[in-house]
């Protein structure tokens, strides 16, 4: 296992995902724009949102990559089969826990359930499993993090142990 294996594959799959999860949007099999989402939480100007939001996407794939890899290192084990796996449970996680919980609590410009009429949000919630912004969403954004995670597992796995 190794830990540069583990960070180019954090960049490999995160900027997979990235592309599958705007080419979705582009596909109108979503409205989801995760980079957007998470700049708003800095910023209301909408071009510096989506730069901030990439950069931040960017940061929060190596993080959960090296999340991966401790549990690899704990395990003792490693492999594409396994990171898909975790990015199974990594998207199902971001798409309930994560972002339809935890972000509309921390996050300034996301409306919630209780926001009334008078409040104006930038962003709507996104409901469980993200179903507010469009019904493939949630099939779109699992798959992505499955592949996300078998290429982070696969990368992790092709260095000496």
């Amino acid at each position: 296992m190794s830990a540069w294996g583990t960070a180019a594959g954090a960049f490999v799959g995160t900027l997979l995902l990235t592309t599958v999860l705007r080419a979705a949007s582009e596909f109108r099999l979503t409205r989801m724009d995760l980079p957007f989402l998470l700049g708003t939480a800095v910023t209301a100007n909408r071009p510096r949102a989506k730069a901030i939001g990439y950069l931040m996407h960017f940061a929060n794939g190596q993080m959960f990559a090296f999340v991966y890899y401790a549990v690899f290192v704990a395990i003792g084990h490693a492999g594409w089969w396994l990171g898909a796996l975790f990015g199974l449970v990594h998207g199902l996680f971001a798409g309930t826990a994560l972002v339809n919980t935890l972000l509309p609590l921390v996050h300034p410009r996301m409306g919630s359930p209780l926001t009334s009429a008078p409040d104006v949000a930038l962003l709507e919630p996104p409901g469980f499993l993200m179903r507010n912004y469009g019904p493939g969403t949630p099939l779109v954004t699992v798959l992505a993090h499955v592949a996300y995670g078998s290429i982070v597992g696969g990368f992790t796995s092709l260095g000496p142990d």
